[in-house]
């Protein structure tokens, strides 16, 4: 095989593999409904919430925390379900710049407050 097939196979198999999503599920309580919503993937008639967004990590600090506010996006301040999404472009984006700013996708859905 020539040198450029091979680089070319081996690419593409880093760039597929390095594609994921995350999904975690709160198994109590409800998510919140959404009557209006015209998705046809897993969250059909919820009201999803999407964050795509940059965030900076400080050299000496080496998480993050999103908080989630009861008046934002969720009534009830309560997370139902969260998908987390990492892609080739965020991987090359943390890496270029050593660490300290990641590319981040997440999907979330509240929980349906309580009555």
């Amino acid at each position: 095989m020539k040198p450029i097939k091979i680089l070319l196979l081996l690419a593409t198999s880093f760039v597929l593999t390095s594609c994921y999503s995350v999904r975690l599920r709160n198994v109590n309580g409800a998510p919140q409904p959404d009557p209006f919503s015209n998705r046809d993937d897993y969250y059909r008639g919820m009201a999803v919430v999407e964050l795509d967004t940059v965030i900076g990590v400080s050299l000496t600090g080496k998480d993050f925390t999103y908080l989630v506010k009861e008046k934002e996006a969720c009534e009830s301040g309560k997370i139902n379900i969260i998908e987390y999404r990492n892609t080739f472009g965020g991987v090359l984006f943390s890496a270029i710049t050593f660490g300290r700013k990641r590319k981040v996708k997440i999907k979330y859905v509240c929980e349906k407050p309580q009555n």
